[in-house]
């Protein structure tokens, strides 16, 4: 088996919960190359939706952004974005919202706004997009992202994209009949919510991981399943498709135009 980083394995451990039955609503960066790790090795027939419109998209190499043309040469229709939010994610069509989070507490709520005061910020960030409705909307809602105690925080600057709440049935109480975040996958461990609680709850260790590492990187106290397994390693079939489809997009950006993109797929 080849080394792999702790990257990979989060990526491949993201692909790995999804399935070709489903219909999955994609972030950029992280959950954009699960995804379609999934679609290369165990899920083909999964349908993956980007939020500018493009649906059954099979992008060759992963996208910059929403907007990256590769997205549109490749999937099966392009819709229009009033079209996307309202008929098929908030029409119910999505079993799976991929998000990632510059900042996160333990019941999955997410800021992706602001670092600091709304006013005065530390650091602006890119905003919500579609987050916030597909938070919602979506089936259910998994969220990728590397653990740090910047990241993993006990309490959010900014509620851009509701998770729990503040835990148990608060998405209830306010008429969100979906399931919300589901499932947490970092580069060192995959967490699941307590049933009750709501609270995030370590459930697998990446291999060579430990508690204390896990701890380090939380900036909470972290709650750990009374029967933790240890996360299966990369297969070499997982591992080589995750890093062919990483070396095609960037030998495309590198040269940033069609023809570096027909030499990345010829290649």
């Amino acid at each position: 088996m080849s080394d792999f980083t702790p990257n990979e394995m989060m990526t491949i451990a993201a692909s790995r919960a999804l399935t070709s039955e489903d219909v999955c609503f994609v972030g950029i960066g992280a959950p954009s190359a699960a995804c379609n790790v999934a679609r290369l090795t165990h899920a083909p027939d999964i349908t993956l939706i980007y939020e500018s419109g493009t649906i059954g998209t099979a992008p060759d190499v992963l996208p910059l952004s929403i907007g990256d043309g590769e997205l549109c040469d490749t999937a099966l229709t392009t819709v229009p974005v009033p079209e996307m939010f309202r008929y098929w994610l908030q029409g119910g069509r999505i079993t799976i919202g991929f998000l990632g989070a510059a900042q996160l507490d333990k019941y999955g709520n997410i800021n992706t706004t602001v670092v600091g005061d709304y006013e005065k910020p530390k650091v602006r960030l890119p905003g919500g997009g579609g987050a916030p409705e597909i938070a919602t909307s979506s089936g259910q809602v998994y969220i990728t992202m590397a653990q740090s105690k910047r990241g993993m925080v006990e309490k959010i600057d900014f509620f851009t994209s509701f998770g729990h709440g503040e835990g148990g049935d608060h998405r209830k109480r306010l008429g969100i009949d979906t399931k919300g975040p589901t499932l947490l996958i970092t580069d060192l461990a995959i967490w699941k919510p307590d049933p009750e609680t709501k609270e995030f709850t370590v459930v697998s260790l990446h291999p060579g991981v430990t508690r204390e590492m896990v701890q380090e990187t939380c900036g909470w106290p972290v709650k750990f399943a009374v029967e933790l397994e240890e996360t299966p390693p990369p297969t070499e079939l997982e591992l080589s498709t995750l890093r062919d489809l990483k070396a095609r997009t960037d030998a495309a950006h590198k040269g940033g135009g069609p023809a570096a993109k027909r030499g990345a797929k010829d290649g």
